[in-house]
């Protein structure tokens, strides 16, 4: 797929398709999609929910391969989307809005849940690559609750 940064678009346009593209991997389940839209060398963390930090481009793609692995239905809506961009690096914020089967799901039906995530990704010759990806659980209300006693 060409990266819109090649041809031409602004900035925030070209690192916006770069995100939708890794939540369009992720959702598909698709390994080789998802290693496109990572930087291909040097230092990529991925900071999965629950997870320790996950350091390295192998180490991520990894985490990748167990991730699709134990998911067999994932979707995102993703809300509060905002793009940043300053020189060769572009951050995009937002709220995950997921609905998912698997491990832990009812049996009839599915799972849903909110996580807050930042994208971080850097301009190079490739174009726009995701070289950070944090993303931590929303704590639903009444756990919000417990956790202030």
């Amino acid at each position: 797929m060409t990266d819109p940064v090649r041809a031409g678009a602004n900035p925030e346009r070209a690192v916006l398709s770069v995100n939708s593209r890794f939540y369009a991997a992720f959702e598909a389940g698709d390994l080789d999609a998802m290693e496109e839209v990572w930087v291909s060398r040097g230092h990529a963390v991925c900071i999965h929910p629950g997870w320790s930090p996950v350091v390295g481009v192998s180490a991520v793609r990894r985490s990748w391969a167990v991730v699709m692995a134990n998911t067999p239905y994932i979707q995102f809506i993703l809300t509060d989307v905002s793009v940043s961009v300053l020189g060769d690096v572009a951050s995009v914020t937002c709220t995950e809005n997921v609905l998912a089967a698997g491990e832990g799901s009812p049996t009839e039906g599915f799972a849903g849940g909110k996580a807050v995530t930042t994208n971080v990704f850097r301009r190079s010759t490739d174009g726009w690559r995701l070289w950070i990806h944090h993303a931590s659980p929303v704590l639903s209300g009444e756990e919000s609750d417990r956790d202030g006693e």
